[in-house]
């Protein structure tokens, strides 16, 4: 399920040959999962996927941000291969992303890098453990409003079964991006696809949780603020408005980092990947 698109350009192909270390740790009696990338005992960043994703949307741009720091990449309980829970809530997710920072080889005061859903999990631990953390990158979330995704898993929680479909290949040309992104470069659309899919009786379904994601809902962020230094990427053509980005600029303290990704749609990682690294090396680089 991991075979690269023959239209991948040799930067994807030797990312996704790059060495990359698997363990796991348990949070709150529950199996978490990550990746991790870098030499480990280094100070690093922790990479946050968005709703219904997986550590693997990462592993085209996680290793262009190892090079002297150590990345790692989780799934989110109820996500990717970590184990599911009863329920789900911001501040478990928390939990999970500051316990994978030391058991995947970080060491000291970790950045966090999170994409949509994984973005406002990663402002809500700045908010209760801004202390423990270096900074927080986002990328292109609706702090103040539910992601896509959000809505989306809400939705699938109305039917009764999740979908198995006979083949992987009949799985992926269903798979889609929420909301939709032509823009989306094709091998990194499959690779991520059929990252996205565990073996089932009769046949392949998706890895994350479509039953119970989003039932209690999230509490409400408004009237927070950053307990540590963020910088705020917005897509060009992602889902945050100029109107929602001017409510939540008091959220991130006066000295935030907010710019605007070009030509990028709501996932970056799928139509503008080396910008995305690009605009991580520079904060990086810059924090340090």
């Amino acid at each position: 399920m991991s075979n690269v698109n023959e239209s991948a350009p040799k930067w994807f192909v030797d990312a996704l040959a790059a060495p990359v270390e698997t363990g796991r740790v348990t949070v709150g009696g529950t199996s978490i999962a990550f990746r991790a990338w870098g030499e480990p005992d280094q100070p690093g960043i922790v990479l946050v996927h968005g709703g219904m994703a997986h550590s693997r949307w990462w592993d085209h741009v996680a290793p262009q941000l190892a090079v002297g720091r150590r990345v790692v990449a989780l799934d989110l309980s109820g996500h990717g291969d970590s184990e599911h829970r009863e329920d789900y809530t911001l501040e478990q997710w928390v939990e999970e992303v500051l316990a994978v920072a030391p058991a995947g080889g970080i060491t000291g005061r970790p950045t966090l890098v999170g994409h949509s859903m994984g973005g406002i999990v990663s402002y809500t631990a700045s908010t209760l453990y801004g202390d423990r953390l270096d900074g927080v990158v986002i990328l292109d979330s609706p702090i103040r409003d539910l992601t896509p995704e959000e809505r989306e898993m809400r939705d699938q929680r109305k039917t009764s079964t999740p979908k198995v479909y006979p083949t992987v290949d009949a799985a992926v040309e269903r798979f889609r991006l929420v909301p939709p992104q032509d823009t989306a470069e094709p091998y990194v659309f499959d690779y991520i696809a059929r990252a996205s899919l565990k073996e089932v009786e009769g046949g392949y379904s998706w890895k994350f949780d479509a039953s119970r994601i989003g039932k209690g809902g999230r509490s409400s962020l408004d009237g927070t603020t950053a307990g540590c230094r963020i910088a705020y990427f917005r897509s060009e053509n992602g889902i945050v408005t100029p109107e929602l980005l001017d409510r939540m600029r008091p959220m991130f303290g006066p000295d935030a980092l907010v710019v605007e990704l070009p030509a990028a749609g709501h996932h970056p990682v799928f139509d503008q990947p080396i910008a995305v690294v690009t605009a991580a090396r520079i904060v990086l680089d810059a924090w340090s």
